[in-house]
């Protein structure tokens, strides 16, 4: 039920609904797809910050940006490469207001609203603020009907996966601390909210 890909007819419904709603969304066929268009979205000399997600790592992404040839400003390697807590946790701080921030969504209904679940919440100035550009990318078996659906989706069926990945990660049980809902994104903002649907099946 959670875990089945979209129809192309419900796909692009679900394209016309993120129009609708000020975010800028694209259909690609493949992960391999997925990589190639955040090369084309992201400058030379820009900077970049992703969060945690299965998603930027089954399409590669993660092993593209630890490679070092993209010509970016990779502001994660660099928070991780901090050895110093007080210095680290600055970083992070500093971290939100890169120009690019990437990560996925754990559910995307057909009218457009996205819905996105955190432990810590590090990830969500950037989504809701701070970030001038983001990436968000999309398995197709993420979309919903509706955003009850989609909400259902996150407590059923992401909490679960979540949770038995960060038990044999780190030893420890998830926390659905913090939720987001994207309703929308105001033009007056001037940021771009790309949404990458891929036609695979991708993440939780």
């Amino acid at each position: 039920m959670y875990d089945t890909r979209a129809t192309s007819e419900i796909i692009a419904q679900t394209v016309e609904g993120l129009k609708a709603r000020g975010f800028n969304p694209s259909i690609v066929g493949t992960k391999a797809d997925a990589l190639e268009k955040i090369k084309e979205l992201i400058p030379q000399g820009a900077s970049v910050m992703n969060g945690s997600s299965t998603t930027l790592d089954e399409i590669g992404f993660i092993e593209y940006l630890k490679a070092g040839e993209h010509g970016w400003n990779n502001v994660h390697e660099a928070i991780i490469n901090e050895k110093d807590p007080a210095q680290q946790q600055q970083l992070r701080r500093n971290s939100v207001t890169s120009d690019f921030y990437l990560g996925s969504v754990h559910a995307l209904s057909e009218t457009g609203e996205m819905v996105i679940a955190s432990n810590s919440g590090s990830q969500l100035p950037h989504l809701v603020f701070t970030s001038p550009n983001l990436i968000l990318v999309v398995g197709a078996q993420k979309i919903t009907a509706t955003l009850a659906d989609a909400l259902e989706r996150l407590e059923k069926h992401v909490v679960p996966l979540e949770d038995a990945r960060a038990l044999k990660a780190y030893g420890v049980h998830t926390k659905k601390n913090k939720t987001v809902i994207l309703h929308g994104e105001n033009p007056m903002m001037k940021r771009n909210v790309h949404v990458l649907i891929v036609n695979e099946k991708l993440g939780f």
